[in-house]
């Protein structure tokens, strides 16, 4: 949702939600295909700002983050820092957890486990 700091593809009664920002997010579109086609509701939120996000009514930020799902997996091309209060003590972050590789950027990525796979198991754990 433009200027809500983060907004949903609206899947009703999702078991999982992929929290994601930026390039990421298209990581979690096509995680979710996977996971849908193995009969998992899944639900992608775009979350590029938290702030915004904050200062929406709870209503808004229940729908989009229902608090009935615990199943919730953000990945973040950067550090796990705040993310724990979207996911939860149920959830899990992927993110950076080391720095300095050297090769083409969807090479450095996939090998920081920014691919569809790791997603995919990550997200099923959550399950």
């Amino acid at each position: 949702q433009p200027g809500r700091g983060g907004g949903s593809d609206r899947v009703s009664s999702p078991q999982l939600i992929l929290i994601a920002t930026g390039s990421e997010v298209s990581l979690a579109m096509e995680a979710r295909e996977k996971l849908q086609a193995d009969g998992i509701a899944t639900r992608v939120v775009s979350m590029p700002c938290w702030e915004l996000f904050e200062e929406q009514p709870e209503a808004y930020r229940n729908e989009i983050l229902p608090p009935a799902v615990t199943a919730r997996l953000a990945i973040e091309a950067g550090v796990r820092q705040g993310w724990d209060r979207y996911v939860g003590p149920q959830g899990d972050v992927i993110c950076l957890e080391r720095f300095g590789a050297s090769a083409p950027g969807d090479v450095v990525m996939r090998e920081l486990g920014f691919n569809v796979d790791n997603v995919l198991t990550h997200a099923r754990a959550l399950i």
